[in-house]
């Protein structure tokens, strides 16, 4: 059977999208599941937030211009079951250099077909922008997960990403359904916080996971250490949070759901 591709996007920046992808994907693994995590977004923190090196040409940019295969740039991490497809600095320029390209908006998805067969998921770390990057991420992806910190401002943002996410729905894949929304820097003694989660679940309904990932400062310590919060401090409340937040996902996807709510 071949993996699912969960892409996680917000084109807020700041809302704990790479810490949950980064450790989502680590917290996935950990269930005995075979893992990729994709790092799309320049400014590459899933990759040295897992203490990778990268190699200046096996890298994912090498893979949007066709000039590497992705399996030849995979490399292992210190979480058993996770592999990465790492970012560099280069993919700053790269959606210039793909203006010209055939088929600009689906070089991500011919670059991760033969990987198809060899992972359970893929988790691909969106930047933080609506641009040709996340739309590659989007047109690769059966699902998207959207990390949203409890304020104001993140409820005008989500209706713009839905949009978009709708458009790529139309135009390149049909298949692509919301997998779920994940409230993020969750405060419970904040009354707003309350009062955007519910909004929010009034909304989206299932679609939003039970789990909350709180506010915990050793999720944000852990990647200056080149670690996932399971290994850096197993025992916080941030990595039990994500552990809990794993076994839900992986619970939803028990029988997969084609096709929905966009």
């Amino acid at each position: 059977m071949d993996a699912k591709i969960v892409a996680l996007a917000n084109q807020k920046g700041g809302v704990g999208k790479t810490t949950s992808a980064l450790n989502l994907a680590a917290a996935v693994a950990m269930r005995k599941q075979k893992v990729l995590l994709v790092d799309s977004d320049p400014q590459g923190n899933a990759t040295s937030g897992l203490g990778i090196a990268v190699d200046a040409e096996k890298n994912i940019y090498h893979c949007y211009l066709g000039t590497q295969a992705a399996t030849d740039c995979i490399t292992a991490t210190s979480q058993n079951g996770l592999w990465l497809l790492p970012a560099s600095i280069d993919l700053v320029g790269v959606e210039v250099e793909l203006i010209a390209m055939e088929q600009r908006e689906k070089r991500l998805k011919q670059a991760l077909r033969p990987l198809l067969d060899q992972y359970d998921y893929i988790f691909i770390d969106c930047p933080p922008s609506l641009g040709l990057l996340t739309l590659n991420s989007l047109s690769a992806a059966d699902s998207v997960l959207i990390p949203l910190q409890c304020e104001y401002f993140a409820l005008e943002g989500l209706a713009l990403l839905v949009q978009t996410i709708r458009k790529v729905k139309k135009a390149f894949n049909r298949d692509l359904f919301i997998e779920g929304l994940i409230l993020t820097m969750y405060d419970r003694r904040n009354r707003l916080t309350y009062s955007v989660a519910k909004e929010i679940q009034q909304h989206f309904g299932d679609q939003v996971y039970t789990t909350v990932i709180p506010r915990n400062v050793r999720l944000s310590e852990s990647p200056s250490h080149g670690q996932t919060i399971h290994q850096y401090d197993p025992t916080s409340a941030g990595a039990e949070a994500y552990v809990r937040l794993a076994r839900e996902f992986l619970r939803k996807n028990e029988q997969p759901k084609k096709g929905g709510r966009a």
